[in-house]
């Protein structure tokens, strides 16, 4: 039931225009008031709306969250990621704070593992320039070059729940999949390397599925693009912060990579000058991969359930709380 207007205690913002019904219902029985904001607001406007209204809560999907707007509220309890990645969020200031930090896991995982095997399948095929050879009045030509999936190298960095569902597509499309991630465990028909130096070599499809640290930014630098198979694709439905984007659009045009695909960027949206936005051998999507009906669904949901248990005194999941 929703809570009446005399019913509410709790002041939340949704750093986006949106949240999924579910979710909304969820944080409306809890007695908490949505507070939304526009699409990809920054750090001090995030701030400055969580002083506006003495946030209780933070629902962190497009923003970023820093100590400025841990600060700008004595009322923050906490501070919830619709989704699973924590990089919007500085965590050490949390911790510092008391703050409790949660995400969502497992919420997107099928969606994201099904768009990394479209655009996949977009390069090996050569969607893009095929469509636009046809869009410009032409036919078949010389330059274009469509491969098979079946014996194609995956090489996956990051083998955690996306990672794994991933392999799991790709081995029934016939590919030949190598993994590194020190803590993943085994799976059938995947073989495991202990490091990115010697997963590059094995890798004529590059598929990036780990988190976004200080230890991992630019892991796929001009070193690791000259260390992968000459004509190898790179995919990233992770994070933009991965790639040395310039390393990334120089290999394009040297020939080192045949293609690459990018659901998101180091800067989101990107500059309208980036040159990798409308490059002709790279397949683009807007940081989308996971925003699917049921993804939105389960990681509102999942948010809201974390924010109602912390503000009413009961208990969050403890597989969904990075901090304290």
């Amino acid at each position: 039931m929703t809570a009446g207007a005399a019913d509410l205690r709790f002041d939340v913002i949704m750093t986006a225009p949106r949240l999924a019904a579910p979710a909304v219902a969820v944080l409306e029985a809890a007695g908490c008031r949505i507070h939304y904001m526009q699409p990809y607001p920054s750090a001090a406007a995030v701030a400055a709306r969580a002083r506006e209204v003495a946030a209780h809560a933070i629902l962190s999907r497009q923003g970023p969250v820093d100590a400025a707007a841990m600060d700008a509220s004595a009322n923050l309890r906490i501070v919830a990621r619709h989704g699973v990645g924590v990089d919007d969020v500085d965590i050490a200031a949390a911790k510092a704070r008391g703050i409790m930090v949660t995400r969502a896991p497992g919420s997107n995982t099928t969606a994201v593992a099904e768009h990394t095997l479209a655009l996949i399948l977009a390069l090996a095929k050569d969607l893009r320039p095929l469509g636009a050879t046809i869009a410009a009045g032409g036919w078949r030509g010389a330059a274009g070059q469509v491969r098979d999936i079946a014996g194609l190298r995956l090489g996956l960095l990051g083998f955690g729940a996306i990672g794994r569902a991933v392999a799991r597509l790709a081995l029934a499309f016939g590919m030949e999949v190598t993994a590194c991630d020190p803590g993943a465990g085994p799976m059938d028909g995947v073989r495991l390397v202990p490091t990115p130096a010697s997963l590059w070599p094995a890798a004529e499809v590059l598929s990036l599925h780990c988190p976004y640290l200080p230890a991992t930014r630019h892991v796929v630098d001009a070193a690791a693009i000259a260390a992968l198979p000459r004509g190898a694709f790179v995919i990233n439905t992770a994070r933009g912060g991965l790639i040395d984007e310039p390393a990334l659009a120089e290999a394009l045009e040297q020939g080192q990579l045949a293609g690459a695909a990018l659901d998101v960027f180091e800067t989101e949206p990107p500059a309208q000058g980036d040159p990798l936005r409308n490059h002709p051998r790279v397949f683009v999507t807007p940081h989308v991969a996971g925003v699917t009906p049921r993804s939105l669904d389960a990681m509102g949901t999942m948010a809201a359930e974390c924010i109602a248990a912390c503000l009413t005194g009961g208990t969050v999941p403890a597989e969904r709380i990075v901090a304290p």
